[in-house]
């Protein structure tokens, strides 16, 4: 039976069930239930804290996980990304008191305040950066350096208006582009189970991404069309029962549906129709 890790709580719990009912995996009902089997999938789910599930996967203890990369750095546990879920992006940067650093080279000899010491020690090492010291601290560190517990914070970054209120500026490269990732352990032989779960999991995310068009187009413009709905490998072309008329299905990105129908439309394509895709395998 595969065992896989789904986060219990935070922004990233609903997104990650969510995401793994859609590929066709039971989930729970009810939030305090911390292990769910699935019978039909032969899966078994264990509901863990987003911080530990990298350390169980890591340790063979489970077969994979979902968790963030932000988290599976920072726990330096001994397990890899294998699929970038797209949910729970986050951007982590540096923050100082406005005009005090300008790169990350000068934080040599500093204190650091971050949640995340396992990342920021090893991005600071990466950078070959030898830091004072980097202090652990829960929750929000923006008032670290105003309590003199810190000279930089290392944080999740969104607009930095919380930042620009405490009196601090971002500075420097990112330190980190994170998102929700499915892991496994490092070096783990493949099974057929988990790259079953990979495969049902590209499908959601296509899903997601793209939408199904069809249209009916005069033969004579047809390769206009096909140039704006190129899909993923190529259109399907049919005739129409009216003489000099086709019909074209093709696979398109969701967030640019719009503006293709617009263009369509345009060079005489008619009856433009859009659907969903709710799953797939390519």
């Amino acid at each position: 039976m595969l065992r896989i890790a789904v986060p219990n709580k935070g922004s990233l719990s609903e997104p990650a069930s969510a995401m793994l009912h859609e590929a066709g995996y039971r989930q729970r009902s009810n939030s305090k239930e911390l292990v769910l089997v699935d019978p039909d999938n032969n899966v078994e789910f264990f509901f863990l804290r987003p911080r530990d599930i990298a350390v169980y996967v890591g340790s063979g203890r489970l077969d994979a996980g979902i968790t963030g990369r932000d988290l599976l750095l920072d726990s330096g546990a001994d397990a890899e990304e294998v699929l970038e879920l797209g949910l729970a992006r986050a951007t982590f940067r540096w923050a100082a008191p406005v005009g005090r650093f300008s790169t990350v080279k000068e934080l040599a000899g500093t204190r650091i305040a971050s949640s995340y010491v396992g990342l920021v020690e090893r991005y600071l090492a990466e950078q070959g950066v030898e830091a004072e010291s980097v202090v652990k601290l829960d929750g929000a560190v923006e008032t670290a350096i105003q309590l003199g517990v810190a000279d930089v914070i290392a944080d999740v970054v969104e607009t930095g208006t919380t930042l620009r209120q405490a009196g601090l500026e971002i500075f420097g490269e990112p330190i980190l582009e994170s998102e929700a990732v499915l892991i496994r352990r490092t070096g783990s032989e493949p099974s057929r189970e988990v790259e079953q779960l990979v495969r049902r999991l590209q499908g959601v995310l296509v899903a997601r991404r793209y939408v199904m068009m069809d249209y009916d187009i005069r033969v004579e413009r047809v390769e206009q069309a096909v140039a704006l709905t190129p899909g993923l490998e190529s259109p399907t072309v049919s005739p129409l029962h009216n003489e000099g008329w086709v019909a074209v299905r093709s696979m398109v990105p969701r967030r640019d549906a719009q503006r293709i129908m617009d263009d369509l439309w345009e060079i005489g394509a008619r009856a433009i129709l859009v659907t969903g895709i709710h799953a797939c395998r390519l």
